[in-house]
């Protein structure tokens, strides 16, 4: 998280919010933040929220979709929330918003699991 200048804002019970500013590095050869570091974004957030009930979480799927460009100098925040938690898996929705504007969607489900005895 530190390499790709992550800033954790918050972590509670089943939430996470990260933000970030686009650098140049971020950039792919459309001069756009690459997908990679959004989806790297949106990861942080599901793993910090997945992991914030103190049992360990390891991802089983996810899935992330791009609505908007975005550009070097942009300031983005991955909201991440939890949706649905049982005994073995939990589903997390982490949007990456730029201001007001949604500009990608992630969804992730991870499998909880059993404490040490």
């Amino acid at each position: 998280m530190r390499l790709l200048g992550l800033e954790v804002r918050s972590v509670e019970a089943g939430r996470a919010h990260l933000q970030t500013r686009v650098r140049a590095e971020h950039l792919n050869i459309h001069a756009n933040a690459h997908g990679g570091f959004l989806y790297s974004l949106a990861d942080a957030a599901f793993a910090l929220a997945s992991n914030s009930h103190g049992v360990a979480a390891v991802a089983l799927s996810s899935h992330i979709e791009y609505f908007k460009a975005v550009r070097q100098g942009d300031t983005l925040e991955a909201i991440a929330s939890e949706e649905n938690r049982g005994r073995r898996t939990a589903t997390y929705r982490i949007e990456i918003r730029r201001g007001d504007e949604l500009v990608a969607l992630f969804t992730g489900t991870v499998y909880r699991m059993s404490p040490e005895p």
